[in-house]
């Protein structure tokens, strides 16, 4: 049998404010410490995942991720502990939604 799969956005009113773009982005921040080398990783520009950050931290009342002041090392940005539940959340969702999803249209399948 072929695969199923549902790509899950949630919405905040009319805002799209998370999606797999946006989770993958913040778990790319949260392994390597920076934004553009998780922008780099997806094969996105910087300025793209910049305002994709804007944009997820501005829906949300405490923001996922926050930036490094640069210094001798360069500055970065961390996963807050808000952005890490987020992805958390985010993911047993899908879990679940993928199991759900399967269980419901497999018969619908071509094999």
């Amino acid at each position: 049998m072929q695969s199923i799969t549902a790509r899950i956005r949630i919405y905040f009113g009319d805002n799209l404010a998370i999606g797999p773009g946006r989770i993958e982005l913040l778990e790319g921040v949260q392994r390597t410490g920076s934004l553009s080398q998780a922008a780099r990783d997806m094969g996105m520009s910087y300025r793209r995942a910049w305002l994709l950050m804007q944009n997820l931290n501005a829906a949300l009342r405490q923001p996922a991720t926050l930036a490094k002041r640069g210094g001798t090392m360069g500055g970065g940005a961390v996963v807050t502990p808000v952005g890490q539940a987020l992805i958390h959340s985010y993911r047993r969702m899908e879990s679940s939604a993928t199991r759900n999803i399967n269980r419901r249209f497999a018969r619908f399948a071509r094999r």
